[in-house]
């Protein structure tokens, strides 16, 4: 009888401990500013985009192309961004890294911008409806676009080293820069980040 009344002690208190351990966490959140490194897990972030954008639009609005192209023909050139291809491990969202690089680009105020192809097809439709439904006053033109004289394009590639636990990440992203009517590449960029992530081992 002793010896029951110790193990039914004993169940109820493991039972009492796994739903004390078991119950809910408290989540605190903290807001940070957007320009903070924040990270987390060693995984690609917001950071690696903008940061990676402006090394690369630097680089690239500093080559002697874009003054040898408002020489000959007395304008600023006009870019499209092209496809960015994740070619890395991880899932990235490349469509913030374009948006990262166009705004660098915007904002260097040595080009102008036209729409990617994506963004274009909903603007054409737009310019297809207003023929029918517009004012002869407002519609927009058909076939009055603006060409890109040149396309940016490029890929992201990883490379993981891992061990017990550590792991080294390295990221290369590459660009290149060609030209729209002859197919010429006039510039090429690389950019790598190496990152360190150390993993410790749960302990139960």
């Amino acid at each position: 009888m002793k010896k029951n009344k110790v193990l039914l002690v004993g169940v109820l208190f493991i039972t009492i401990f796994m739903i004390v351990s078991c119950g809910p966490s408290t989540r605190t959140v903290t807001r940070v500013s957007v320009d903070e490194v924040q990270d987390l897990s060693g995984r690609w972030n917001d950071t690696d985009s903008r940061l990676v954008a402006e090394q690369m639009i630097r680089g690239l609005i500093s080559r002697s192309w874009i003054n040898d192209f408002v020489m000959e023909n007395d304008r600023k050139p006009v870019v499209v961004v092209g496809a960015v291809r994740n070619l890395s491990s991880e899932h990235i969202q490349t469509g913030t890294f374009v948006k990262d690089i166009e705004r660098e680009f915007i904002n260097s105020g040595k080009v102008k911008f036209v729409a990617t192809s994506e963004e274009r097809k909903e603007v054409r439709d737009e310019r297809l409806e207003q023929q029918s439904y517009a004012s002869d006053e407002t519609a927009k033109r058909l076939a009055a676009e603006t060409g890109a004289d040149f396309m940016l394009k490029g890929s992201i590639k990883t490379h993981i080293d891992a061990i017990e636990g550590k792991q080294i990440k390295f990221y290369q992203v590459d660009m290149e820069l060609i030209n729209v009517e002859t197919n010429e590449k006039i510039w090429m960029d690389s950019k790598k980040i190496k990152k360190f992530v150390k993993q410790k081992k749960a302990k139960w």
